[in-house]
């Protein structure tokens, strides 16, 4: 679990990392250099926060994409979870599985959290927004549900 000493800021270089997508083929950070790539970290597919921000960054996708961009979601859950959140929303773009929350470790976004008045450890949701060169040039964590669509298009906008 990172301390707030290792925490990821603008300017550092986005770690890398290959995850499997909800088609089950395997995705490569560095391989989408070139591209803008908004990567966000959330708890569970199919659940109310979790599709908020789902669902925001799917309405503005084309902004997105026209900005030479790309999402790349990422939780705990499955590929077939993540096949079934991408149908019921139609979300266009990639999930990927992030079982051990090895990755989630990697970018600070798992770690202590609470909710309903229990603490637990778990995702912290979170936003990293990379550049061409692979740098972050946005870290957002913890980022709220209905924040993270707006803040997208306010960085990507630069």
């Amino acid at each position: 679990m990172a301390d707030t000493e290792t925490k990821l800021k603008v300017g550092d270089m986005a770690p890398d990392f290959s995850l499997t997508s909800d088609t089950g083929t395997p995705v490569r950070l560095s391989d989408l250099r070139g591209k803008r790539v908004i990567i966000y970290f959330y708890p569970k597919d199919d659940t109310p926060g979790c599709t908020t921000q789902a669902c925001g960054l799917r309405d503005i996708y084309p902004q997105i994409a026209e900005r030479n961009g790309v999402v790349l979601g990422i939780s705990p859950d499955n590929e077939q979870s993540h096949q079934q959140f991408k149908t019921k929303f139609n979300l266009p773009f990639t999930l990927l599985v992030d079982r051990d929350h090895h990755v989630a470790e990697l970018y600070g976004a798992w770690g202590e959290r609470t909710a309903y008045g229990q603490t637990y450890i778990g995702i912290i949701r979170s936003q990293f927004i990379v550049d061409e060169q692979g740098r972050l040039v946005d870290v957002q964590s913890p980022i709220k549900p209905a924040a993270s669509a707006e803040r997208a298009l306010q960085i990507l906008e630069v």
